[in-house]
């Protein structure tokens, strides 16, 4: 079963009595896990009872088709979170606004690159690795020996245990493709995923669905970030977290201020406020397992350490373009969606 995108309002503009005006709006978009989300938007509201907070959780490619959607009457004032690409994609088509926050020299190298890149219409808030998670006792009892690189994922054992999510709606299954994509070359990458689409029981909607299914005991591996399979091996479930052997991409979440937002000064305050170390440090308590982008903030001792896994030379520039993206994405929909849905 998809898990179903969860909306939540968390405060609406209230009159104030006296004749006071009412108090200011965030529209926010948030495309990382909801409990994240929640996170960020009790504490901003803590420290700024000025600016209510209205939310809503996307995954990363719901989040720009709703951004492109109302380009001409935008009701979202920021997006948080989620994989870089759509980001710069919304960039190059003008539907993000320029900003160069005070707190840019504060940021990790590749936050600031990802805001050169986009002209400063977005700007790097986390980064994680791709990976995925297993349960161990699933495998176990069918003898399936775990899978440590992409080509064990074509093991016939593994029939109607994987989850991926569609990379149409999830900026984690672009960033698969992408990263096969550049690690294979483009048709060796396609035939590749023809052939894992045997092992394939779902595409989920969000991109952290995969291994909570796993956590539960309904399909033995998840295509994931690592720090979501983390999370789940936190919480005290049988998942193994694994970097693919022959290389993989990462990601650098991003964050952007939507051009003609109708609350932009609010949208710049919270901006703000959440590339501080100490808003970054709130991330742990939310099971966040991603590394900060503030120089200063504290990654959680669970945090993959990115130096043991053998990351490819993504390019965020060419995968994040707007005619790439739609490349890919129509070639996946033609070649593996369309067969999956059979």
């Amino acid at each position: 079963m998809h898990i179903k995108t969860a909306a939540i309002a968390t405060g609406a503009a209230l009159g104030l009595s006296g004749g006071m005006a009412a108090a200011a709006e965030l529209n926010l978009i948030c495309s990382a896990d909801v409990v994240i989300c929640e996170k960020l938007v009790t504490e901003f509201e803590a420290g700024h009872s000025d600016i209510n907070v209205n939310m809503v959780r996307l995954s990363s490619g719901e989040a720009y088709a709703k951004v492109r959607a109302e380009g001409r009457n935008p009701q979202t004032d920021l997006w948080w979170g989620g994989t870089g690409d759509p980001h710069l994609q919304a960039a190059h088509d003008g539907l993000t606004a320029e900003y160069r926050s005070e707190l840019l020299p504060e940021l990790q190298d590749w936050a600031v690159e990802q805001a050169e890149t986009s002209e400063y219409r977005t700007v790097g808030v986390y980064s994680g690795a791709l990976g995925w998670g297993y349960n161990t006792e699933i495998l176990a009892e069918k003898g399936i020996e775990g899978p440590a690189c992409w080509e064990d994922l074509l093991d016939p054992a593994l029939k109607g245990e994987i989850q991926i999510a569609d990379p149409n709606s999830s900026g984690t299954a672009y960033t698969t493709l992408a990263t096969l994509v550049q690690l294979m070359g483009e048709d060796e990458a396609f035939e590749f995923l023809k052939q894992m689409n045997e092992n394939v029981a779902q595409y989920t909607k969000s991109g952290s669905a995969p291994v909570k299914a796993a956590a539960r005991g309904e399909t033995g591996l998840g295509i994931v970030f690592m720090h979501d399979a983390v999370s789940q091996s936190v919480e005290g479930f049988p998942i193994q977290v694994m970097a693919p052997c022959e290389g993989t991409g990462y990601e650098v979440g991003s964050m952007s201020i939507i051009e003609g937002a109708q609350n932009p000064d609010e949208a710049k305050i919270f901006y703000d406020w959440v590339l501080t170390a100490e808003a970054q440090n709130l991330m742990p308590e939310a099971g966040s397992f991603q590394l900060p982008s503030n120089k200063s903030a504290t990654a959680s001792e669970h945090v993959p350490d990115l130096s043991e896994v053998k990351l490819i030379d993504y390019d965020f520039a060419e995968y994040g373009s707007a005619d790439r993206r739609k490349e890919l994405l129509a070639r996946w929909d033609a070649e593996i969606g369309g067969q999956a849905a059979q």
